[in-house]
């Protein structure tokens, strides 16, 4: 499996529930959300337009993902708390290996700005990214339990130390983008705001 195969494998549309860990204060929050994954071709123009604005040949790229969400947290404050948005992932894999290389993102995981961050496929074909920022850094990785269920795990790390770390499992609701319809989030109004429909 290559990280382009691993991406196709995550297109569709998940429901996500999470657990993180806060470390510093010792307590963890629960929370959930909608996810909506879409295959993207390496000549669709938001990866040649993502290759570009992080000044990479966009030839290099095999394509990558569009991701939009919707979430909730336990510890929200209502109408204070915002857990929606989306984002553009590409893969430029290394020349001399198809399961590593950088993974470049129109918003990143822990702070919301471009970055590029780094991918590899390890032995047992989980995708793992490992990203650093101007003041923190985070690890992601990703793997399937079976087709319709994959599993997530990351840890933040700031200031030298831990402060968060997350465990998300996701199963997929449709397999296919074109199998979701207005009438699928017709019951979550925000969703469908914020996918666009």
């Amino acid at each position: 499996m290559n990280a382009m195969e691993f991406f196709q494998q995550s297109a569709g549309r998940w429901k996500s529930s999470r657990v993180t860990h806060h470390l510093a204060f010792k307590r963890s929050e629960t929370g959930e959300s909608e996810i909506l994954v879409e295959t993207l071709a390496a000549d669709d123009p938001e990866i040649i337009e993502l290759c570009q604005m992080h000044n990479i040949d966009p030839t290099l790229s095999i394509g990558g993902s569009r991701v939009r969400w919707l979430g909730t947290m336990a510890w929200d404050r209502e109408g204070e708390e915002n857990h929606e948005g989306k984002t553009v992932f590409a893969i430029v894999p290394d020349a001399d290996n198809a399961r590593q290389g950088k993974l470049l993102r129109e918003r990143g995981y822990a702070e919301i700005m471009p970055v590029v961050g780094r991918f590899h496929l390890d032995e047992e074909d989980g995708l793992v990214l490992t990203t650093d920022y101007e003041t923190m850094s985070s690890i992601e990785r990703f793997w399937f339990s079976g087709t319709n269920m994959r599993m997530r795990t990351s840890t933040v790390k700031r200031f030298g130390g831990f402060s968060t770390a997350s465990y998300c499992v996701e199963s997929r609701i449709d397999a296919e983008i074109e199998g979701v319809s207005v009438e699928t989030v017709s019951a979550t109004p925000q969703l469908a705001s914020v996918l666009g429909w």
